[in-house]
């Protein structure tokens, strides 16, 4: 008997240092959150990439590293609630996009890092201080979307020179959106063009847009990246394809989903160096410290299936231009 206790007393102390391992490992382990204002499916591909990219830096889901993920839906009134509940968890870092994003995790937490992967003008909506020293707790990838926005409406008046009367989609409430808008008008009056607003802060707001739009005479559309037009492609699909609009958005995903063309960053590539960020912030590197990087690969991608449908045709130079064509 005193044979068996003591074999069984023996089994139980080989086993604590085991439990011992386990525990350090658990407690090692580094809790990132993703904060976006879009849909879960329409970053999937990101999101894909970003945590192929920590795998390859060595960082896995479910063992050394834990993922939350949040989403809006495209409802950003949801966003401060959402970071706040993150805050909460006591994350290590906040991975996040557009500026509504920032500003809400921002407004949540002065002292948890903050990783944006896709943030129009980052020092003109005051979220750093400069892109060499960003001070505070934020720091990331710029997509040099004010200029972009303007760049969308020359591929666009280039591929329909007839087109004279564009409609705008974009999100007055937010800084950057507002600061697209602004280029974009300067863009179109060099170019003849006169850019119609259609503000969208919501659902709720585009039927009575889309309404007036084509009231208005609108040519053809322009889409800023915003949560808001992302989390409602299917209605401005629509009202593309059944008024036969040519139409311009900002990421390749939409043009995927039936959009026209789209001239965008290359996202796979932002969301890949925003894990960087978050491999430097996690060994101790400080966001303040961190200069914000500029995007340097761009992708231009024309859906010609889309073209034949609603009768329009791409002119060979512009079509030789495009990085991507999906027939």
């Amino acid at each position: 008997m005193c044979k068996l206790v003591l074999n069984f007393v023996a089994s139980v102390l080989l086993l604590l240092p085991v439990h011992s391992v386990f525990a350090q490992q658990a407690a090692k382990a580094h809790r990132i959150s993703v904060l976006f204002g879009t849909t879960r499916s329409f970053n999937a591909t990101r999101i894909e990439t970003f945590r192929q990219s920590l795998r390859d830096l060595d960082y896995f889901e479910g063992k050394n590293v834990m993922i939350e993920y949040r989403y809006a839906d495209g409802q950003l009134d949801l966003l401060p609630a959402l970071a706040s509940e993150l805050v909460q968890l006591k994350v290590d870092v906040i991975v996040t996009s557009a500026t509504s994003g920032v500003l809400a995790a921002k407004q949540a937490t002065s002292t948890i890092p903050i990783v944006f992967t896709a943030l129009g003008d980052p020092v003109g909506s005051g979220l750093v201080a400069s892109l060499a020293r960003p001070g505070g707790n934020v720091t990331g990838l710029s997509i040099l979307a004010t200029e972009l926005s303007g760049k969308r409406l020359e591929l666009l008046k280039e591929a329909f020179p007839k087109v004279t009367r564009v409609v705008m989609l974009w999100n007055p409430t937010s800084s950057g959106e507002s600061l697209q808008f602004k280029e974009t008008q300067a863009v179109a009056k060099a170019l003849g063009v006169q850019l119609q607003s259609m503000e969208v802060r919501g659902a709720n707001d585009f039927e009575t847009g889309f309404q007036l739009a084509k009231k208005e005479g609108a040519q053809a559309l322009l889409a800023v990246p915003s949560p808001v037009t992302k989390s409602n492609l299917k209605q401005i699909l629509e009202f593309a394809a059944k008024n036969r609009l040519p139409a311009m958005y900002a990421a390749p995903e939409v043009v995927h989903a039936g959009g026209l063309m789209s001239y965008a960053p290359n996202y796979a590539d932002q969301f890949r160096r925003a894990a960087i960020f978050v491999d430097k912030i996690l060994k101790g590197a400080k966001p303040a410290d961190l200069p914000v990087e500029q995007a340097t690969k761009f992708e231009f991608v024309i859906n010609l299936k889309t073209a034949k449908q609603i009768g329009l045709t791409i002119p060979p130079n512009v079509l030789a231009r495009a990085d991507k064509v999906l027939k």
